[in-house]
């Protein structure tokens, strides 16, 4: 690529787009209107801007506070430090159970609902409370970290990795060890501790070892009890997302220095840009199998976030040109699914036939949404500084 192609990409307007989306229209409506008084945020909110009554998941309360913690430190000034205590005090004293566990969901009037655990769901408990922790000033909220893990500690498997508590039985799931590694990095980060440095590269090397398929560098999702492939169609199974998804989190581990995990993270971005782009429509597509073939053609919004991550992570590392044009073109497809009557909110999934479903913005987009806009938008802000090569 160019670098007069590189100069032309729209990158850097897309970007201030993007920017001025998040903290001027999506940050303000999701409080708005995504915030009620019992101190939990919305499920749903529609395209005309009514907050849905719905069951409240656990893990989305979560998210939602990571998702302000992270915009009041990228610098937005709207008011996310009052609804985040709040919401947090909600998630400890209603949600957590005398055993040290968590539920699993809220009544839409913030009663407790359904009281099993989760291993997803806490990973995202755990990730909530390491950014809660320094957003807030509260260690205690670290201190919390431990105690959970402590009680999650009861959930390791012999065949390495965890149970997945009272809610899913088999088969297997790669998804809740890879948000318990991004909790336990996040926690690291926050903490400095060795138990958090300890539980990624434990959790770094199970991937490697038993998630990621050797023949074709792709990411598996579902097993067998001791990590082999599941039989039948759910072993080939492959969400394109989640290799994204992994490939970044190797990113920042090797940029951390506490795992060199670049050639696994070169194999999953080959795979997933190889077989799991839809060119015509510009975007990262639900499923295919382990040889390529496509599964569901259907387009999430949350694969467009990841592809956006691990573009702008890999951007970051090598200053390639090709990864920028990549981090253009992924942001270019995440923006498709912003095009709503009232800004700020989103659609979720855009069919095969070009089409996006009628259906409410959920609010469970919003962490990945946070989290790819803003690693995006720090890395942007770096490189506009004189001294980096492939300056926006």
């Amino acid at each position: 690529m160019s670098a007069s192609h590189a100069e032309s990409d729209g990158l850097a307007e897309a970007a201030a787009a993007a920017r001025q989306w998040l903290f001027n229209s999506a940050a303000p409506v999701w409080i708005e209107k995504g915030f009620s008084g019992n101190g939990l945020f919305a499920e749903l909110i529609d395209l005309e801007g009514n907050a849905l009554p719905a069951v409240r998941r656990l893990r989305v309360q979560a998210r939602q506070i990571y998702a302000y913690c992270e915009l009041g430190r990228s610098g937005w000034t709207g008011n996310w430090r009052g609804p985040v205590e709040r919401a947090v005090e909600v998630l400890i004293n209603g949600g957590r159970r005398a055993d040290g566990f968590f539920i699993h969901t809220f009544s839409d009037d913030g009663a407790p609902l359904d009281l099993r655990a989760d291993l997803y769901d806490h990973a995202f408990v755990l990730f909530c409370l390491a950014h809660a922790g320094r957003a807030l000033g509260r260690p205690d909220l670290w201190s919390l970290a431990d105690t959970t893990m402590d009680a999650l500690e009861t959930w390791r498997h012999p065949k390495g990795g965890f149970r997945e508590g009272e809610v899913d039985g088999p088969p297997r799931r790669q998804n809740p060890h890879m948000h318990l590694l991004e909790a336990a990095f996040a926690l690291w980060q926050s903490t400095g501790g060795t138990r958090w440095k300890d539980l990624v590269v434990e959790l770094a090397s199970l991937c490697q070892a038993k998630f990621i398929d050797a023949r074709t560098g792709a990411l598996a999702e579902y097993f067998a009890d001791d990590w082999q492939r599941e039989a039948g169609a759910g072993g080939d199974l492959v969400e394109p997302g989640h290799c994204f998804e992994w490939a970044w989190l190797f990113e920042r581990l090797t940029e951390s220095g506490i795992v060199d995990a670049t050639q696994a993270g070169e194999r999953l971005v080959s795979f997933g840009r190889r077989h799991g782009i839809d060119r015509v429509r510009g975007v990262a597509i639900n499923e295919i199998d382990l040889g390529g073939a496509l599964r569901n053609a259907d387009a999430r919004l949350w694969p467009q976030t990841e592809r956006l991550k691990v573009a702008v992570a890999r951007f970051r590392r090598t200053h390639h040109a090709d990864e920028r044009y990549e981090t253009a073109i992924a942001l270019k497809g995440l923006q498709l699914y912003f095009d709503v009557p009232i800004a700020g909110l989103w659609r979720d999934v855009l069919r095969a036939d070009g089409e996006f479903a009628q259906q409410p913005a959920p609010a469970s987009s919003f962490y990945h949404i946070v989290c790819g806009l803003s690693e995006l938008l720090t890395t942007m802000d770096a490189f506009r500084q004189p001294d980096r090569r492939g300056a926006a």
